[in-house]
Order: C-alpha cells, then structure tokens, then sequence
C-alpha cells in the first residue's frame, strides 16, 4: 500500500535517509512525505502499529524485483533422471546403466531406477527384485534410497537421491572454484 492507500490511525514512520521519526497518524506520515516528494509505503504491515517508509516507490518496486530475481537464481532446481532395465538385463548392461545414474547423482539430480515387466515376466516379480537392491548396493557409495522398490502395475520403481556428505563436498568445491577465479581476476 502506498500514499493514500494507507488507511491505519497511526504508523510507525521511517524517514528517506533511514531514521526513525516515530509513531505518528497516517495523514502527517503522508504530509510528510509530500514534502519530500516521495511516496509513503507500507514496508510491514503486520506490525504493530505497521511500519511506514517514505521512499521512492518506482525504486522501491525495482529493489524488491532485483531480491527475487536474485533469489530465484540461487536456487537449485533437482531434477528426476529415469534408468530403466528389464529383468533378464546382462551384467554389463547395468553397469552402463549404473555408471549413467552416477552420472546423474553426481550432478545433484535424484534417479527413478524402474524394473520393467512383459508379459510372462511378470510371474517372477520377487525373483526380479534383486536386481534394484544389487543397484542400490552399487552406487550406496554416493547414493541413498529415498524411496525403497515398490510394484506399480507392470513396473517396480525406486529413487536414489545424493548422500548429504557428497551434497556438502560438492558445494564445498565449488566454493573452492569461485575463490580461486576471484582471485585469478585481481590478480588480472
């Protein structure tokens, strides 16, 4: 809310350089800031009574978009990557598949292992659930099961997700990388 807007009996105002003025009705706040040709704007309004900032609204609007948009790129989106096998798969076939999840996981991302069933193969489900448990075995050097084999219609589905100790070392070097260019770019 700004200016006008603001219908409180009284704020808690805060000047344009940053100092506090105190708590005043909401008409004076906006005298007040007429005369300083700025806009009165309501920073926090559940406070008790609501705090009130003369600024510019314009630059006050492009600071807070600057925040998000900021924000939003700090943030890290994991994505889900899909193996899939089939029960009779050959040993060297899931070791490719085994090598692509880590691949996978080392990047951040969570991996779905789905064991597909045909046909007939579906009367040797039990028998078959071997193999998710050998994958989750292989890679449980940099992986955890989140989400433990469970039968879904013809399939049966796990997620492996990155351990917390690989989290940590990852952001770790990359802390690492970013001194290191800081550096190399004063040195420069």
């Amino acid at each position: 809310m700004i200016n006008e807007q603001i219908r409180d009996k009284e704020v808690r105002l805060i000047g344009a350089d940053g100092e506090q003025l105190g708590i005043m009705s909401a008409r004076e706040a906006y005298k007040l800031a007429q005369e300083a040709e700025l806009d009165l704007v309501k920073i926090a309004p559940g406070a008790k009574p609501p705090v009130c900032k003369i600024i510019d609204y314009g630059k006050y609007r492009y600071e807070l978009a600057r925040k998000e948009k900021e924000a939003r790129k700090k943030q890290k989106t994991v994505e889900l990557k899909e193996v899939r096998l089939s029960p009779n798969i050959d040993t060297n076939d899931l070791n490719t598949k085994m090598n692509a999840a880590r691949k996978f996981i080392s990047k951040g991302n969570k991996v779905k292992v789905t064991l597909r069933f045909r046909g007939r193969e579906m009367a040797h489900v039990q028998a078959s659930k071997h193999i998710l448990d050998d994958f989750a075995e292989a890679l449980a050097d940099i992986a955890v099961v989140e989400k433990a084999p469970k039968l879904e219609g013809r399939s049966m589905g796990m997620v492996l997700a990155e351990k917390k100790i690989m989290i940590l070392r990852r952001n770790k070097l990359c802390q690492n990388r970013k001194q290191a260019e800081q550096q190399q770019n004063v040195s420069n």
